[in-house]
Parts: structure tokens; C-alpha cells; sequence
């Protein structure tokens, strides 16, 4: 681990100049292991002592991440040893030099550790001394005598209150008054959950409390879309003719393509024969994307993962492109084709917001480097990053429902509706000063 992703505090856009709060707690204390799931116990009280302001590091990561800036905001290092640990005993005292040098406070918990080693840990700088099994509250005890004999107390309720800053804001350029806003979702890698942000992030909107804006889904993936499925809709073969003569389109006949969801959301499948990706010149694409903004607020697209030759009207036509990768190397591998293109053609890159997926959770240190040192050889930022929904999400795509319905509790749920939220206020908000 060479790198920490930035832990609180806030992004900025710089494209469009708009501040953005993140929506992360910092970490105020760490577990150092060899493998924290060794010391259950000790999940269990940081969980109840630092809530989510807490993150877990093996003992191979530990010195590479107190160089980094985040370690100045961490005020206790919980090293969990035990008799396996012995064997990198130069390691650890290490460790706990270094973070002595931070005046971060080191308490050791020791699992039937040899009385040498354990000295040793204790003249290096280890402040707090508590044996495995942990005592009932000897955690919370140790880190408040930690704390008065160090700094003041440790500010969880500031931490917390930090966890519930409202999700990333998104940047709009502002429209006109009744305008509609155009979102385009692109996978750039297969299996990324691309279609399932673009689902729940329109059914989303369609159901935002206080309002009822008008939201259009379009599934504009011609061959294998999958919208349809995920929502439990039949696919009209109106939707083949429609496409196979853009040239006639009009309102009424675009609105006969349409499906209604529980009355709040419209819906344009795809069609029910598998098609040729270039079927669309970009002139109809710009045609059936116009009619479409006509008739709603939001309108979400899913497009094709492949590029094609109406893509470019889309990104030019859309507000928000959001392109979806995972911490994965395929995925990183095609984000930097896929801007190095966009770049070469000299389209707005500016409008890419990049939607990390199934991203590591907070207190998951090692991960949050990898998605740092991702975004730096890349040269991008993450405008989103969503938790995995884990086994509901399959569930909630099979049964036809989109999360709220089925999962509504469910952390990717949860990420997505506060993006929606934040998107309508951003939009409502531009619109209201153009007016």
C-alpha cells in the first residue's frame, strides 16, 4: 500500500467549479493485524466505540500508510498481536516507533504473546496494554484514558455527523426553465452494474418525496439491453418499427412505445429482436433523444458498452455522462482507452462523472489506496462511489423490482437515492436561478 484515498474533507470539480462534499467520516483509530478476522472480539468494540470512523490495516501496510497525510487524522493505532506475530516482532516495533512519532496513541492487544515480545512492544511507545479476550467496555476504558492523557476526547459525534453529510453533489450546467435533464449510463467493462445504477438511479427520481417531475428510461443497448427484465416489462415490437423509421417519429408514436411503471416512471425498452448497433445514423439518435427530452424533466439512457456511431450525440446531447467501472484491472484498462478516445476526438470530456461500483467500504484502508492509485494513473476522479448491494440486487433485477421496492434498506439503494436527491436539487437549483 503506497497510497490513501483521501478520508473526509471535500472534492472539487474543477471543470465546473462547483464544490462537492464527500460523504465519508474520518478515521479516527486503526486496527493493525496480521488478520483482524483473528480478533473478533475486537471488531465487535471498535464497532461500538468508533462506529464508522474506524479502518482496519495488516501489519505489511501499517508503516506505508503512516506516511501518508490521512495518518495525521487517526488518534489511536490498535495493534492486535499474537504468539504468529512474534516472527515479525522488528516490524512491529517499528510501527509502533512511528506512530509514536505521530503522537498517535499505540494500544496493544496481546493474544498469549511471549513476555519479551511484549515488553519490547511496551518500551517502543505502546501506551495501553489489554489482553485477548477483551474485557466487557476495556476498550472503551483504555482509549478514554488514551485520550485524556494524550489530547482531548475523541469527537465521535463530530465523526459521525460527517457520516451523514447528504451524497456527492453533482455538477449541472444550468438550464432553462422547463428544460429536461439528460443522464447517460455507460458499463465500460461487462458486469460492472451499469443498467441496475441506471434503473434504480431514474426509478429514483421518478420518486423523489415533495415532487413529481416527469423521468424517462430509455434502454438504448439494441442488442442485449436489459432494462425490460429488470423492471418486469414486455418489449413492444412497435419499438423495431419506430427505429427502423426515425424519420416519422413523432410524439404520439414515441409515446405508444412507451411503459408505464406504478404510474411514476416511463420506460423505452429495447427492442424484442436483437438488432445491429449501427442501426441508428446519429441523426435519428439526436431525433429519438430530443422527442424524448421533450416529454420529460429526467431522462436516463442506458447505453450499448460498445462504442458506436451515435455515442458522440449522446455525450454532446447528455448533461451528466456517467461512465461505470469496478476496482478491477479490465475495467481500468478500458476508462483509460475510453478517455485517451474521447480525448483524440475532442468531445467533452468534462461531462464524464465516473461511478466507482462495488467500491471498498470505509473501513477498508488497503482498498481505498487501490481506488487512489487507480484514479491517479488514470488521471480521473470519482464523481460516485457506491457500496455492493450483495445478493439483493440479483434478487431485486430477477423479480423485476427496482431496489426501493424490493430492498429499500439496502446500503446501493440507499447511495442512489441521495445521488438522485442530489442531482434534482442541483438541477432545481440552477433552474431557479435562471429563471
Amino acid at each position: 500500500m503506497t497510497a490513501v484515498a483521501p478520508l473526509s474533507g471535500k472534492n472539487t470539480d474543477e471543470t465546473q467549479g462547483v464544490e462537492i462534499p464527500t460523504d465519508e467520516a474520518p478515521i479516527l483509530a486503526c486496527t493493525v493485524s496480521r488478520d483482524v478476522q483473528n480478533f473478533e472480539i475486537l471488531i465487535d468494540e471498535m464497532e461500538a466505540r468508533f462506529q464508522d470512523a474506524w479502518g482496519d490495516l495488516r501489519i505489511s501496510e501499517a508503516l506505508d500508510f503512516l506516511d501518508q497525510p490521512d495518518a495525521a487524522r487517526v488518534q489511536v493505532l490498535a495493534l492486535a498481536l499474537d504468539l504468529e506475530d512474534e516472527s515479525n516482532v522488528d516490524t512491529v516495533l517499528d510501527i509502533v516507533r512511528k506512530a509514536t512519532e505521530l503522537s498517535i496513541s499505540v494500544l496493544l492487544i496481546a493474544d498469549e504473546l511471549d513476555p519479551i515480545v511484549l515488553h519490547q512492544v511496551l518500551q517502543a511507545g505502546a501506551r495501553e496494554f489489554l489482553p485477548y479476550p477483551i474485557p466487557e467496555q476495556g476498550l472503551t476504558e483504555a482509549v478514554e484514558r488514551l485520550s485524556r492523557a494524550a489530547r482531548p476526547p475523541i469527537p465521535l459525534a463530530d465523526a459521525v455527523n460527517v457520516a451523514e453529510i447528504p451524497a456527492t453533489e453533482a455538477t449541472l450546467p444550468t438550464r432553462t426553465a422547463g428544460g429536461c435533464t439528460i443522464f447517460a449510463v455507460q458499463g465500460l467493462a461487462g458486469g460492472v452494474g451499469a443498467t441496475t445504477f441506471a434503473v434504480n438511479l431514474a426509478w429514483e427520481l421518478a420518486t423523489l418525496k415533495g415532487t413529481t417531475p416527469r423521468v424517462g428510461l430509455m434502454d438504448m443497448d439494441q442488442q442485449f439491453g436489459s432494462v425490460a427484465t429488470y423492471l418486469d416489462l414486455p418489449r413492444k415490437d412497435l419499438i423495431f418499427e419506430l427505429m427502423s423509421d426515425v424519420d416519422s417519429l413523432d410524439d404520439d408514436a414515441f409515446r405508444q412505445a412507451l411503459q408505464i411503471v406504478d404510474g411514476k416512471l416511463s420506460v423505452f425498452t429495447s427492442p424484442a429482436e436483437i438488432l445491429p448497433l449501427d442501426l441508428l445514423p446519429p441523426e435519428d439518435m439526436d431525433k429519438l433523444i430530443s422527442t424524448a427530452a421533450g416529454m420529460f424533466d429526467y431522462l436516463v439512457i442506458d447505453m450499448p458498452s460498445a462504442l458506436v456511431n451515435w455515442t458522440e450525440t449522446a455525450l454532446r446531447m447528455a448533461d451528466v455522462f456517467f461512465p461505470v467501472i469496478e476496482l478491477d484491472l479490465r475495467s481500468a484498462q478500458n476508462a483509460l482507452r475510453f478517455v485517451k478516445t474521447l480525448k483524440f476526438e475532442d468531445l467533452p470530456v468534462e461531462k464524464l462523472r465516473f461511478v466507482l461500483n462495488r467500491a471498498p467500504k470505509m473501513t477498508d484502508l488497503a482498498g481505498k489506496a487501490r481506488v487512489k492509485r487507480m484514479a491517479e494513473s488514470l488521471d480521473i476522479s470519482f464523481g460516485e462511489k457506491l457500496p455492493d448491494g450483495g445478493k439483493a440486487v440479483a434478487e431485486s433485477n430477477d423479480h423485476g423490482s427496482p431496489l426501493a421496492l424490493r430492498a429499500r434498506k439496502n446500503p446501493l439503494r440507499k447511495e442512489i437515492a441521495k445521488l438522485a436527491q442530489s442531482l434534482h436539487d442541483v438541477s432545481t437549483g440552477a433552474e431557479a436561478a435562471n429563471g
